[in-house]
């Protein structure tokens, strides 16, 4: 049997075939605005140029930009109706108050506060009103708001209270959705609960986008089971990704940095993927990206969901160059129109790539038009260029070893072959490096709790975080006996009383059929 991946990014909607270990084909189509005719026409090409038929396909894993463009773009998100459960504590800062204006308007900018919450040991703040709770919801129905995000205090300690009030809410509520904020967050009350608004405001968009994926799968005959893939480098299955849209946003470079390592065999290195309007540099840690530590900016919004710690800089195969002096290199692409706009393709817009073939880095396209700037200015451009990349990686690197640099994606042309004392690795198949990523992906189960060490050991809170984090991934679909541990951390927090430490624990798994 077989396995598609595919990864759809701002140019080009990538796909490849493999079998076991080996990839078949891999294959590039130019993104459509609608998205799906571009993931047709990309599996569509894969499968013809291998002659494989859809029925021998075992499972299709789609990396996908929607929920990220949705934030960024301010469009496709719900009216949203945000509840905390904290009362009489945590009411200085409102929910949404660190929010830009545009987003808080696009979601509703509606919140309600209400009495509960924990301590971080569990013990509650105050107990749920039930009337309290009925009468908000009361108030939600009235302005016909159907998506809500329920965020307790210290919740990821103690989730009783967000699902009691859900329960609660639903009874006047029965066809809105709800968003608990200790499914998706983490400790952090104001980053966690913007992460389930967040999350809240995409539910509609990530049915739509579920559906029109299964269509798109159908219409090629493919009735294998597909996931989605999300910001750790695991899958998700369709319907969690509807549960849960947000924990996709990052799922384009994660996949990037996943297929390098697999294709290079390196399991600790940095990763720069250039593609047509952007350059990605991530670090990789035993294969999986280095995750963020702190609070991660989406859209203007911090949250504290799981991230890869990526650098992003404005530069890909289609970036405009305007070569003045010194040149003024992007921050605008033409994107996937370099077919119509880039000189190299008779077009009137001067892109980076045409640098690299001028300058007989890449043989595409005709060289003419780039080389009539003349050797020495094309020479001035590329260390431009250089010098952005090597600041990048630069910007990630966290110890003076010498590890490996691996150049993926397919505007990967413009890396040097040496930046600083890293060496450079372009893989066999980088340009498609993103949908390996994609059709290799494992399911992984995550808790980031606090545990009190005054009434059980460390090895027992170590064990019960390790049992719960594989229940976790289990249920998501991995294989039972593949599961092992990726990642683990204990921190004493000497400021809480109670012989308190945080436990941070993540393990994966292959998956299950």
């Amino acid at each position: 049997m077989y396995r598609i991946g595919i990864d759809v990014g701002g140019t080009n909607t990538d796909a490849v075939i493999m079998h076991g270990d080996k990839v078949l084909v891999g294959v590039k189509s130019p993104t459509t605005s609608d998205v799906m005719s571009g993931v047709v026409n990309s599996i569509k090409k894969a499968l013809d140029d291998t002659q494989i038929s859809a029925d021998q396909i075992s499972a299709v894993m789609i990396g996908t930009t929607h929920f990220t463009n949705a934030v960024v773009e301010r469009r496709n998100m719900s009216e949203t109706a945000a509840v905390r459960l904290c009362l009489p504590a945590a009411q200085c800062l409102p929910p949404m108050v660190d929010w830009p204006d545009d987003i808080r308007e696009a979601v509703g900018g509606h919140y309600w506060m209400a009495a509960g919450g924990n301590e971080f040991d569990g013990r509650e703040i105050s107990k749920i009103d039930e009337d309290e709770l009925t009468k908000i919801a009361d108030e939600i129905a009235a302005k016909n708001i159907e998506t809500i995000a329920i965020c307790s205090v210290f919740s990821p300690v103690n989730d009783d209270m967000e699902k009691r009030a859900a329960a609660i809410m639903k009874k006047r509520l029965p066809n809105a959705n709800f968003t608990l904020s200790s499914e998706i967050g983490r400790l952090g009350i104001l980053e966690r609960e913007n992460a389930a608004i967040m999350n809240a405001s995409l539910r509609n968009l990530s049915t739509h986008t579920v559906d029109a994926f299964r269509r798109a799968l159908q219409s090629l005959n493919l009735t294998c089971p597909y996931f989605i893939t999300q910001n750790d480098g695991t899958l998700m299955g369709s319907e969690f990704v509807q549960a849960y849209p947000v924990l996709t946003f990052a799922s384009g470079p994660t996949n990037s940095m996943r297929g390098a390592s697999f294709l290079t065999g390196e399991q600790n290195a940095i990763v720069a993927d250039v593609g047509g309007t952007s350059t990605d540099v991530g670090a990789l840690v035993k294969g999986f990206p280095r995750p963020a530590s702190t609070s991660v900016d989406v859209g203007g919004v911090r949250t504290n969901f799981r991230m890869p710690d990526v650098f992003s800089i404005a530069l890909g195969g289609g970036t405009i160059i305007e070569p003045t002096d010194p040149a003024k290199i992007g921050p605008k692409s033409v994107g996937y129109r370099i077919h119509e706009e880039g000189k190299l393709f008779g077009g009137n817009t001067l892109t980076s790539t045409d640098i690299a073939v001028g300058l007989g880095i890449a043989d595409i396209g005709d060289a003419g038009p780039a080389r009539e700037l003349g050797e020495e200015k094309l020479k001035q451009i590329k260390a431009q260029i250089d010098d952005m990349i090597t600041n990048a990686v630069e910007r990630m690197r966290v110890s003076p070893d010498p590890i490996p640099v691996l150049a993926v994606g397919g505007g990967s042309i413009l890396i040097p072959d040496q930046i600083a004392d890293l060496p450079v690795k372009r893989p066999e198949n980088f340009a498609v490096a993103n949908a390996v990523g994609a059709a290799i992906g494992q399911i992984s189960g995550e808790v980031d709790r606090i545990y009190s060490l005054s009434e059980i050991s460390r090895d027992q809170a170590l064990s019960e975080a390790r049992k719960e984090a594989t229940d976790k991934a289990i249920a998501a679909g991995a294989k039972p006996e593949s599961i092992e541990l990726l990642d683990q951390e204990d921190v004493p927090l000497a400021y809480l009383p109670g012989n308190a430490t945080r436990i941070r624990l993540k393990v994966v798994g292959d998956l299950n059929g």
